[in-house]
């Protein structure tokens, strides 16, 4: 699922808005850097959600039997090979 810019802008304001309420974190910078670097975590890790994703369909793809996406099947393996495809990465 891809998001807009617009969406993940807005994700950066409710996080540290929670944050700041929750008082979880102290700011050390400008309220626009921290959000800055908030986007920049959210952006990365949805690039590398989307390249797991990726490599997840282009393996079950490869499979000689083809195996409907939105079965129990499809989606068992598609979990599996997610959970592995991150640890590859170092996402755990």
């Amino acid at each position: 699922m891809k998001l807009s810019d617009d969406k993940i802008s807005h994700l950066t304001h409710v996080v540290l808005k929670g944050l700041i309420e929750k008082k979880a974190i102290t700011l050390l910078a400008e309220e626009s850097v921290v959000r800055r670097e908030i986007k920049r975590a959210l952006v990365k890790e949805l690039k590398l959600a989307e390249s797991i994703d990726e490599a997840v369909r282009k393996k079950l793809m490869s499979y000689s039997k083809k195996i409907p996406e939105g079965t129990s099947e499809w989606e068992v393996l598609y979990h599996k090979f997610f959970q592995e495809e991150s640890a590859k990465k170092g996402r755990g």
